[in-house]
Parts: structure tokens; C-alpha cells; sequence
């Protein structure tokens, strides 16, 4: 196996035709087909299905393509590490962010690494935390923003922030003045909108009410998208328990009310993660120190509502490597 087979499996995967696929790598469509060829002979699988209108991948195909973009951005992490050792941190970094935590985080941190660290190339992907992991396990993604459900400990991870859980329903300006708060046990008896299990806080609502003996939540709705759990919202369809970040605009204009759920407060735990047994590239380190600064700024100013800094005993500040702490990468959590 080469690595310019990896890439032309990637490039035919993309295209969708040897033809196209052939012109995007440089090499004629011949050569393309039977490095191909042998590789699948290799495997012992076939990685497309030839169709009429071009190729398509096969289950196997599916598969080995994660594992081949995979293989192929560390070689580039790999180049960049070595272009940038002892100077600004050069390179691609990935970055993979919940859809819950992006309206917060992504564009300050878009505005961030552009200022400060103007040769790293920041690519931002948003996706369902279950998503996340896959990728951020393969290689896929450089860094994530996970939500720290105690179930971490395969990824290094930084604990970096805790956000209060608010019960946000439809505003009625001209009903009767709405509570600042509510307990849980009431929250949860109201027409829910949630994200499907095991997304996004799902599994901390259920958690919560199993450990407090309460019923399950009324769930009239599972939506894990951001924009169409909004739509509901303001359609009326019911409520949902998030952090207020995520629908801060419609809070701020009336649209929406949020009530902070109480007897038990609500909260959920975000890290920052990466891969142990992947290296990170010296952008990637870079990305991640930045992260964590710029999370505890928004934080101190308020920029991000409802949130409070990781507690110094939860923050990352266990000895750490001699060859990860010289390259800056997170540190483990004990």
C-alpha cells in the first residue's frame, strides 16, 4: 500500500469518475485504474462500484476512505511540524465543534487564529457530538470541542468550561409574568424538544432525572439540529433544557424566554480533545493553547453567557510528558 494510492482513492471518492479523478492527481487514467487495482487486490475488497454514471463507493470503500483521509492529513501535519519547528506554527488544523457550542465559540475563534496565528489555516466542522468522536478517533479531525460526560478518557482532554442549562420556551409578551427560574422536576414535565440520545445533553437530562428518581423527561420532539430545534421553538411545539448560547439572539430580541432550571442546577462540562495516540501537528498545539485562552476571555467578559471557567482542580495540571510538554500539547487529566 502507497501513499499515492491513498490519494487516489480520495480523489476518485470526491469526483466520482477515474476520469476527473485522473486529471486532479496527474496521471494518466490508465495508470489511475490499475494502481487501484491493486490495491483493491490487496485488500481483497472492491473499494467502488462501477455504474453508469461513474463510481461509487462500496460499504469497504466507505471505510478504508475514512481510514485513508485520515492517514494522508498526518502526513501533512507531519510536513508542517517540520517547516515550523522553532518558528510561527505553519499548517491545516480541523477543527470539529458541536452544533450547541458554535454560536459561541466558532467565529471568535475563526477571528482569534486568524490575528494571532496567520499561517495556520483553521477549517471548522459542525457536527453531532456523537460525529465528533468518530472522527476526532480516526484522525479525521485535528482537535474537538466535546461535552465531558466522564467518558473521555480515550481522548487527551481539557476540561475548559461549564455552562448552566436553562429551560427556553416561546416568549408570550402578553400572558402572565414568567418565573426566573424552575425546578427540574417541573422542567421536566413540560413538552420537551431535545436532542436524539446520546446527543448534546440528552444524556445528562436522563442522567440528572434517573439519579434524582424523577420520570423521564416529556420528549414531544428529538431534533439534534440547532436551526430546526429553533424553528419548533418559535413555531410554539414546545421547550427545550439547553444552555442559552445557542439561542442568545432570540432570547435578546423576545422572541424566546429561558428560565434557569434549579433543585438541581443543570450544568454541562465542555473540553477541549485530541487524539492520544495521534501526534499533533505544532499549528494544531498552537490552536489548542489559543482555544483555551480565548474560552476563559469570553468567559471573564461575559461574551459567552451562562458559562464559567473549568475550576482550577478541574482544569488539566497534571504532569504531563517531557516530549508533550515541549511540544505544548494538552495536557492529561489524572
Amino acid at each position: 500500500m502507497e501513499l499515492r494510492q491513498l490519494r487516489y482513492v480520495v480523489a476518485i471518492a470526491e469526483h466520482g469518475a477515474l476520469s476527473k479523478a485522473a486529471s486532479q492527481v496527474f496521471v494518466a487514467q490508465s495508470a489511475l485504474s490499475f494502481q487501484l487495482a491493486q490495491l483493491e487486490a490487496e485488500l481483497g475488497v472492491s473499494l467502488f462500484l462501477r455504474t453508469r454514471r461513474g463510481v461509487e463507493l462500496t460499504e469497504p470503500g466507505k471505510a478504508f476512505l475514512a481510514h485513508a483521509q485520515a492517514i494522508l492529513r498526518q502526513v501533512e501535519d507531519a510536513r508542517a511540524s517540520v517547516h515550523s519547528t522553532g518558528g510561527e506554527p505553519t499548517g491545516k488544523v480541523v477543527f470539529g465543534i458541536p452544533h450547541s457550542v458554535s454560536s459561541a465559540l466558532a467565529l471568535p475563534l475563526l477571528q482569534a487564529v486568524r490575528q494571532q496565528l496567520p499561517q495556520v489555516e483553521l477549517e471548522l466542522t459542525e457536527e453531532l457530538t456523537g460525529n465528533l468522536i468518530a472522527q476526532l478517533r480516526t484522525g479525521l479531525l485535528n482537535l474537538a470541542v466535546l461535552f465531558d460526560d466522564g467518558h473521555l478518557a480515550e481522548f487527551l482532554h481539557q476540561r475548559v468550561l461549564t455552562e448552566r442549562l436553562s429551560l427556553i420556551a416561546l416568549a408570550k409578551p402578553d400572558g402572565p409574568r414568567t418565573p426566573a427560574s424552575i425546578t427540574f422536576k417541573k422542567a421536566l414535565e413540560q413538552p420537551l424538544i431535545l436532542p436524539a440520545a446520546p446527543h448534546g445533553v440528552r444524556p445528562i437530562i436522563e442522567a440528572a432525572a434517573r439519579q434524582k428518581g424523577y420520570a423521564p423527561p416529556a420528549v414531544v420532539a428529538d431534533i439534534s439540529s440547532i436551526s430546526i430545534l429553533r424553528t419548533a421553538l418559535l413555531a410554539g411545539m414546545g421547550q427545550t433544557l439547553l444552555p442559552v448560547m445557542p439561542m442568545q439572539a432570540d432570547l435578546d430580541a423576545g422572541r424566546l424566554q429561558a428560565r434557569a432550571v434549579m433543585s438541581p442546577v443543570l450544568t454541562r462540562d465542555i473540553a477541549l480533545c485530541a487524539s492520544r495516540h495521534i501526534p499533533l501537528s505544532g499549528a494544531a498545539a498552537a490552536v489548542a493553547r489559543l482555544t483555551v485562552a480565548l474560552v476563559q476571555r469570553l468567559c471573564a467578559e461575559g461574551t459567552w453567557k451562562d458559562a464559567f471557567p473549568a475550576a482550577p482542580d478541574q482544569a488539566a495540571n497534571t504532569k504531563c510528558s517531557k516530549a508533550s510538554a515541549e511540544m505544548g500539547l494538552l495536557n492529561r487529566y489524572p
